[in-house]
C-alpha cells in the first residue's frame, strides 16, 4: 500500500468514527490527510469507496490485536477477551464503528453495511473454529455467547471506560469457559 494511500486511510478511519461517517467531508479528509484532492481520487472513487476501506483497514487493524494471541495455549478465549480489551483502549474507546456502520448504511448502502456484517460473521467462524479444535462442546453456542460478551465490553466503553469492561468481559468469559468445559 502506497504511503499516501494509508495516510488517507488513516485520517478517514480517525475521522469517521470520531464524527461519523456523515459527519466528514472529502474535503476535511484531503485537508488534514495533507495531500492533493487528486491524491484522493486517484486512490478512492468516492467516498463510498473511501468508507468502504476505511472499514476494511479497521478490520484489519482489529485483527492484528487478535492475530496476537497464541491459539494453543490453556486460555485462547481469556487472551482474546485480553486483547480486544487492548483495541478498545488503543483504537475504539467509544464503541464500535462496525455496527455504526450497519446503522447508518443498511438501508441506504448495503454494500458498505455488508462489509461490518462480514466482519461480525468472520469473528464468529473464527471463534467457533478455535472453541471446536480446542475441545469446548457446544462450540457454536459458547462461540455465540463469547461474542456477546465481546460486544457488550465495546458498548460499555460508552458508559465506562475500556479497562473495567475488559476486567469484566474477561470475568465472564472465565465463567463462561467453566460452563463449557
Amino acid at each position: 500500500m502506497s504511503k499516501k494511500r494509508e495516510q488517507l486511510l488513516n485520517v478517514a478511519e480517525q475521522l469517521f468514527y470520531d464524527y461519523g461517517f456523515h459527519g466528514v467531508g472529502l474535503k476535511q479528509i484531503i485537508q488534514e490527510a495533507n495531500v492533493a484532492t487528486m491524491t484522493l481520487y486517484n486512490h478512492f472513487s468516492s467516498k463510498d469507496k473511501l468508507v468502504e476501506e476505511s472499514i476494511r483497514h479497521r478490520e484489519e487493524r482489529y485483527w492484528a490485536y487478535m492475530g496476537k494471541v497464541d491459539q494453543h495455549t490453556d486460555i485462547p478465549f481469556v487472551t482474546l477477551a485480553e486483547q480486544h480489551g487492548h483495541f478498545l483502549k488503543d483504537v475504539s474507546p467509544q464503541g464500535c464503528m462496525f455496527l455504526r456502520a450497519i446503522e447508518v448504511y443498511a438501508e441506504t448502502n448495503p454494500e458498505i453495511a455488508q462489509i461490518a456484517r462480514d466482519h461480525k460473521a468472520k469473528l464468529l467462524r473464527f471463534f467457533e473454529e478455535l472453541g471446536e479444535s480446542i475441545g469446548i462442546k457446544e462450540h457454536k453456542d459458547f462461540s455465540y455467547q463469547f461474542l456477546l460478551i465481546l460486544e457488550g465490553a465495546t458498548s460499555m466503553t460508552q458508559i465506562t471506560d475500556s479497562e473495567q469492561a475488559t476486567a469484566h468481559a474477561i470475568t465472564m468469559t472465565k465463567r463462561l469457559l467453566e460452563t463449557y468445559h
